[in-house]
């Protein structure tokens, strides 16, 4: 299921809301529509990583639960709120720590999973229940230069150089 809504504020978020499964390729696919090519490997991997916590680990990959996901662009960044109906977890604190740099007790409850979504999201929010994270990538990382090209290649499909 795909909607829109716009909030008081007047920014309109998307929301895409789908059964718990890890077939997660055309979700992806649709939340990543709207972003530079350039940047879409690395986005794939984190929300791939994120949703399959929400199915896999929140869920239970219960199909009768559901993955919610509210995405939009707002002032130079990419957001997404996913939200899955488990019963959460406790936050853990440290995932910035690279996992081959320590031991696997030193790690705690940080796994792999969260370590990935600090590296490649600018900003990782857990809800104070911890069934719904909160995910940000500035898009200023990109050279302003490689972001209008971007735009013109999607506005008038390929260019030819020559």
């Amino acid at each position: 299921m795909v909607g829109v809504m716009t909030l008081s504020d007047g920014v309109k978020w998307d929301k895409l809301s789908f059964a718990s499964t890890l077939y997660l390729y055309p979700i992806i696919d649709t939340l990543l529509e709207q972003a530079p090519l350039q940047m879409r490997d690395e986005l794939r991997l984190g929300l791939q990583e994120a949703l399959v916590n929400a199915a896999k680990h929140g869920n239970s990959l219960d199909p009768s639960k559901h993955v919610s996901v509210q995405y939009a662009e707002i002032q130079g960044c990419y957001w997404w709120i996913i939200t899955d109906q488990g019963s959460g977890f406790e936050i853990p604190h440290g995932c910035r720590v690279c996992p081959e740099d320590t031991d696997s007790e030193s790690m705690g409850d940080c796994g792999r999973g969260l370590f990935i979504l600090h590296q490649i999201f600018d900003q990782v929010h857990w809800s104070p229940k911890g069934n719904e994270v909160h995910l940000c990538k500035r898009l200023n990382r990109w050279p302003g230069w490689l972001m209008w090209w971007q735009s013109l290649r999607s506005v008038k499909g390929p260019v030819a150089v020559g």
